[in-house]
């Protein structure tokens, strides 16, 4: 099993939903692995101080805030991003994550007066886009860079979007409120019509 497929795997055990929901294809592999798992989603985790917590829940919020549908936080992407980072990440990307995390502690307050979770919306908004934009050169955001292996040394903003998509859309809030959930058994229509207004599906594989 590779990194990705790994990844994979973690993912659907934080997130606590099944593959199918999540509308990943899995191995035979990852299918053994995920039944022998233990409960990892309950799995206390203490990676991150308190502070920290705040600061990535707040970002997380910024990526996919809560609407009419579930936010971030709804989804528990701040939980999900602790326990990939202390289990799943390796040592580089571990230490690429708090060092953006580290600076984004004690930069802002020094800026803004303030810690980020603690800004205005707007503020927030424009620190991201900020950083993106000061990671607009990394392969991260080359033109269709789907289903890649993670990239160990992307910069701190392009792991905490990955993370929050990742861990917002096997959620289940994320599959079942936000993407819509289909049972089809054994089916895969890669000509489902959508209209402008319609959300795509969480799943049209392996029921």
């Amino acid at each position: 099993m590779n990194r990705r497929e790994f990844l994979e795997c973690a993912a659907i055990l934080v997130g606590g939903i099944t593959a199918s929901r999540a509308g990943i294809a899995l191995s035979e592999e990852q299918l053994t692995y995920l039944a022998a798992a233990p409960d990892y989603a309950s799995k206390p985790v203490a990676y991150f101080t308190p502070a920290q917590r705040r600061i990535i829940a707040a970002m997380t919020e910024v990526i996919i805030p809560r609407t009419d549908t579930p936010g971030a936080i709804d989804a528990g992407v701040p939980r999900f991003i602790e326990l990939m980072v202390a289990d799943w990440f390796n040592d580089q990307e571990r230490a690429v994550f708090a060092g953006g995390l580290q600076d984004m502690e004690a930069r802002i307050p020094q800026k803004f007066g303030l810690p980020f979770d603690q800004l205005d919306a707007q503020q927030q908004l424009s620190i991201l886009e900020s950083l993106e934009n000061a990671a607009a050169e990394s392969p991260w955001y080359a033109s269709g860079n789907l289903r890649r292996d993670f990239i160990s040394d992307a910069p701190f903003i392009c792991m905490l979007k990955e993370l929050t998509i990742w861990g917002f859309f096997t959620s289940e809030a994320g599959a079942s409120e936000v993407l819509r959930y289909k049972a089809m058994p054994m089916r895969f229509d890669g000509h489902a019509p959508l209209s402008p207004s319609e959300s795509s599906w969480a799943s049209y594989m392996f029921i």
